[in-house]
């Protein structure tokens, strides 16, 4: 694999939403750029990781709103974080998903440190993670779990490694009408 780059957004009621994810050959984070715009406000991130793994963020804001504000206030919070994790975004959970061998075999739970990005605000935050993966029948499940929002959900992945569904978050609409 060369590097990778995904692009995608969203619409809520509240705010928009546009990113760009990079990722390297081995199916780790090389950067995400982020946007987000609501009424009288615009904020914006660049999460970059480097060659050794070093995290560090760029992030703007206009307006007035009353979220947190953006970026990483310390970088340090995400030593062991090989990925990112964008808030709303289901395209993310591949990476570990395919770095992980996920889609081949069962594979017990395995914890994961990821650079959590929450939305609509940009912040920054250490999540810790963990996935495994199941058979149901004949669908692939990935089990996902964060200790860090207590949540957890089975994910239903194409071969590809791309969910499906997230139930509560999203569902893949065919493109066959």
């Amino acid at each position: 694999m060369k590097l990778a780059r995904a692009v995608g957004g969203a619409q809520t009621r509240h705010f928009s939403s546009s990113w760009e994810l990079d990722v390297a050959p081995e199916w780790t984070t090389r950067a995400l750029r982020v946007t987000t715009r609501g009424f009288g406000w615009s904020r914006s991130l660049e999460l970059i990781r480097s060659a050794e793994g070093r995290w560090s963020a760029k992030a703007s804001t206009g307006g007035d709103t009353q979220l947190p504000p953006p970026g990483l206030a310390d970088p340090g919070i995400l030593d062991g974080a090989i990925d990112c994790d964008l808030g709303l975004c289901p395209v993310t959970n591949t990476m570990p998903i395919r770095r992980l061998g996920l889609l081949d075999r069962e594979v017990e739970e395995t914890r994961l440190i990821m650079a959590w990005v929450e939305m609509p605000s940009l912040r920054v935050l250490r999540s810790e993670q963990i996935y495994s993966s199941l058979w149901a029948g004949d669908r692939r499940l990935v089990r996902y779990s964060s200790s860090s929002r207590d949540f957890s959900a089975d994910l239903t992945v194409d071969s590809y490694g791309l969910v499906i569904d997230y139930p509560a978050l999203a569902r893949r609409v065919s493109s066959d009408t």
